[in-house]
């Protein structure tokens, strides 16, 4: 008995400690384009091994040169809020995209302009894919942590 009375307080004070430090910030909710819980629609994208296997070592250092730069331009602009690579896996997925568009066909225009993704280098696949709108506070805390820029 005494146990399912502490189960209850805890239940308790943890559903009060929760309604308090809910804490609605309704211009930030405006500036990141959230809905009414909090989230919105970004495409996913997974960038694969392409097709392009003649590539010489020089010609993929240019490629991959141009693909940064892409992604710190395209995250300046704000389309693009996350970007990372994978660990070697047998799936041969090389990274993602999370773009701030909400259609497939603005993604597929955003994509197009990376030079890796041109030169077939990679392949990729997007999806419309639902989330935290707080995504979009990824890129400028990302700068607060980030030692050495790439």
């Amino acid at each position: 008995m005494r146990n399912i009375f502490l189960a209850f307080l805890l239940c308790v004070s943890y559903t009060a400690l929760s309604q308090e430090k809910n804490t609605y910030d309704e211009k930030l909710a405006k500036e990141l384009g959230a809905d009414q819980y909090g989230m919105k629609t970004y495409v996913f994208c997974i960038l694969k091994t392409g097709s392009n296997t003649t590539a010489t070592k020089e010609e993929r250092a240019k490629y991959f040169e141009g693909h940064m730069a892409n992604i710190n331009r395209l995250a300046a602009e704000g389309k693009l809020v996350v970007a990372g690579p994978f660990m070697k896996n047998e799936r041969n997925y090389r990274g993602i995209f999370i773009f701030n568009c909400s259609t497939v066909e603005e993604a597929q225009k955003l994509v197009e302009t990376d030079p890796a993704v041109k030169a077939k280098i990679f392949e990729v696949e997007l999806t419309p894919w639902y989330s935290s709108a707080a995504l979009m506070e990824v890129s400028k805390n990302h700068d607060k942590i980030a030692k050495t820029k790439m």
